[in-house]
């Protein structure tokens, strides 16, 4: 049964990773969380519809599907492929009941930015089309200017909107972490032209670690570190986000501890720090 104080909570497959998603399903139902946003490895050698089928069975909502994305390349045939197999994505939400996919666009060091922004632009406008159909949104998440070199080209709430602008669709919009964006000067202003737009498709939390150790898989639980985690969502609900607050966490640390225990301490940092 769902906690009422935790039913806008949504956890990421991938900040439990050991689990397998049967029992994640099984420990996020038994806490009480509302959601699961699931990462496609997660589904590997199991039918999306059936998977689906438990969250849901379990009392779950299946906020959205990680990740599509990386269209960038100085390889057209890589464009090519790339493309096709975000179509795939977005069947597979389909199939599994996902409302939202979550784009990572890419980045290639072979070529500018420019270039790989371009790219960026040209796929995402070819599969908008087929989501809409499928009912599936797509949203552009900006990641930190750290990862420009190959995960993403677009790192800036800035360059999101301005994609959104020209692709013109109303299934594509953003996702906003906290963990990517927290150090941008104009991300106030940038979150209320997104509210302006009703673009706002989802809003991911965990904090940054100071040191940190590992500029991929080092991010803390919300209030283990230097985000200001809640004046950041207070931004976004007066944007007119509504939607389930997504705790995302990748820790080569906490990924070896057991795993309850950091669920229930992600739950109280949910409690007091967001």
């Amino acid at each position: 049964m769902i906690d009422p104080g935790l039913s806008r909570l949504c956890i990421h497959t991938i900040t439990n990773k050991p689990w397998a998603i049967e029992t994640a399903i099984e420990e996020y139902a038994r806490a009480g969380i509302g959601g699961i946003t699931v990462w496609r490895d997660a589904l590997d050698g199991r039918g999306p519809a059936v998977v689906g089928k438990r969250i849901r069975d379990a009392g779950l909502a299946v906020v959205s599907l990680c990740r599509g994305g990386f269209f960038a390349s100085a390889n057209p045939v890589a464009r090519s492929e790339a493309i096709r197999e975000n179509l795939s994505v977005i069947l597979q939400a389909h199939e599994l009941g996902a409302p939202l996919v979550v784009l990572v666009c890419g980045a290639d060091p072979a070529q500018p930015l420019e270039d790989s922004r371009a790219q960026i632009l040209e796929g995402v406008s070819a599969i908008a089309g087929e989501a809409a159909r499928l009912g599936v949104r797509l949203a552009i998440e900006p990641l930190h200017p750290m990862y420009a070199d190959s995960r993403s080209a677009i790192n800036t709430l800035e360059q999101a909107n301005d994609m959104c602008d020209l692709i013109d669709i109303p299934e594509v919009g953003v996702a906003i972490d906290v963990y990517h964006l927290f150090w941008d000067p104009h991300l106030a202003r940038q979150i209320e032209r997104c509210g302006a737009a009703k673009r706002i498709f989802a809003f991911h939390v965990s904090d940054w670690l100071t040191p940190t150790r590992d500029l991929l898989n080092d991010r803390g639980i919300m209030g283990d570190g230097c985000i200001p985690i809640r004046a950041i969502r207070e931004q976004v609900a007066r944007a007119g986000f509504n939607g389930q607050t997504e705790v995302e966490i990748f820790s080569t640390s906490l990924w070896a501890t057991d795993q309850r225990p950091y669920l229930d301490r992600i739950i109280d940092a949910y409690r007091h720090h967001v």
